[in-house]
């Protein structure tokens, strides 16, 4: 059966207009004309997704709109009115309307709309459930449905049990260690230790004591012997981030280990024998390093068993939204403030963003956003000031007949008001006018 969909309109020509649309889609449509008898109907039977005028008798949209979140909150809102206000609309996507929609309304409108309302609710669904997941079994999660990471899941599937090394590439940010850690807990040495080291982050000497350990008197300082990272993580897994960096003599020591199962500490000479899995991660294409000679071609060959390799953000957009909602639910649970949706425009913005730092650029907006967002709803106005510019370029005029330049001026200063939330001030700055001006003009357009 398709997902249940209850309207709310005391006009009864609305209703039989999106009824037939929706219906058409397969969608199962509840419909009432006053808005208690819909609160009692979505109390029995719950909904999907609730589409509501606003001015109704008895109760108005916003306050039903309140009830119906308190009851379900992980229905969608659709709010539809044929008195549009700014101010109203900024309000309801604030409160969590997934959308205000102003009459008349397109057939194509009313498809486009609830299709991504039904869909952003799924991947906060979605994101919930991987949450809850994660916490029963403890295993990493790999959060994304998209073809790229499903390919990368039955990777991680098939080459955990085998304890081969695995080289693991992609772009910074893409969540290379997330991946190893998901390596490690699906292969028959999660009851052993997982170690993580950045081969780019000391010197030489510092990583040769930090992976292999001392002895005793090895150097000014060292009052006792100490193993290494490789000797902590025997029985289990080391990871090995940016292993490109890693200088030639500390490539040669690290490949007698994978040969040999052993290794010298610092100024040692007896051997340790050690049971240890290598999985490393790189973003420079070390294959072109082998050849160019800057990285051992024998050591390549022995790290690169099998190789994953992960997508950037930009190559999975259908992942955005389930990310975002993971993210959120992150933010929630240590202890940030509770931000339940992000609206429909900020979230176009964001799928529709290139993200060089992919995941941890995505974490990064949505941890500032949830700082600074006044409700509960993260808008376009909360996102960095960039990626507002990206929505500034890529305005495009309603669907239909062509405008007049009135028209398309008024829709224009519409569409910057509510990127900005409303500040006039903002907003005449970015239309390149004065605040008087923009003041007349919203007069003259009914945009007050």
């Amino acid at each position: 059966m398709g997902q249940h969909i209850v309207i709310v309109d005391d006009d009864p020509i609305t209703i039989k207009r999106l009824r037939r649309v929706l219906e058409k889609e397969g969608y199962r449509v509840a419909a009432f004309t006053h808005p208690q008898r819909a609160l009692e109907h979505l109390e029995k039977k719950g909904a999907d997704l609730v589409i509501s005028d606003v001015k109704m008798p008895a109760i108005d949209g916003m306050t039903f709109m309140n009830r119906v979140r308190s009851h379900l909150p992980h229905c969608e809102i659709i709010l539809i009115t044929g008195y549009a206000s700014l101010d109203q609309a900024v309000e309801a996507t604030k409160e969590g309307a997934y959308y205000y929609l102003a009459k008349p309304f397109s057939p194509e409108q009313i498809r486009t709309l609830v299709a991504r309302a039904l869909e952003m609710r799924q991947s906060r669904l979605e994101a919930r459930q991987l949450k809850a997941d994660s916490g029963k079994t403890g295993f990493p999660v790999i959060i994304g449905k998209s073809p790229l990471i499903r390919q990368v899941e039955i990777t991680i599937a098939q080459i955990a049990p085998t304890d081969c090394n695995v080289l693991i590439t992609g772009d910074s940010g893409t969540g290379k260690e997330l991946v190893a850690k998901a390596i490690h807990a699906a292969s028959g040495r999660s009851r052993g230790p997982f170690v993580a080291f950045n081969c780019g982050a000391l010197s030489e000497s510092l990583i040769d004591n930090e992976l292999f350990g001392h002895e005793r008197g090895a150097y000014t300082g060292a009052d006792e012997s100490q193993g290494g990272l490789l000797e902590a993580a025997n029985g289990g897994t080391l990871f090995l981030d940016e292993i490109g960096e890693m200088p030639p003599s500390m490539q040669v020591k690290l490949l007698r280990v994978l040969q040999e199962k052993e290794l010298i500490r610092v100024g040692g000479r007896k051997p340790v024998r050690i049971d240890v899995r290598i999985v490393s991660a790189t973003a420079k294409d070390l294959k072109l390093a082998a050849a160019e000679g800057t990285f051992r071609k024998d050591l390549f060959y022995r790290i690169n068993v099998v190789n994953i390799h992960l997508p950037n953000l930009c190559e999975r957009k259908e992942d955005i939204a389930l990310l975002a909602y993971h993210i959120l639910n992150n933010i929630r649970n240590r202890g940030g403030r509770t931000v339940d949706a992000i609206s429909s425009n900020a979230m176009e913005l964001l799928t529709n963003y290139a993200f060089p730092g992919n995941v941890r650029e995505l974490e990064n907006i949505l941890q500032r956003a949830a700082a600074i967002c006044k409700g509960r709803v993260i808008r376009v106005g909360d996102l960095p000031s960039d990626l507002v510019e990206l929505e500034l370029h890529t305005y495009k005029r309603p669907e239909g007949s062509l405008m007049t330049l009135n028209e398309l001026e008024q829709d224009y200063i519409a569409h910057v008001l509510k990127i900005t939330g409303g500040v006039r001030t903002k907003a005449a700055e970015i239309l390149g006018i004065d605040r008087a001006s923009l003041w007349r003009k919203m007069k003259r357009y009914g945009l007050h």
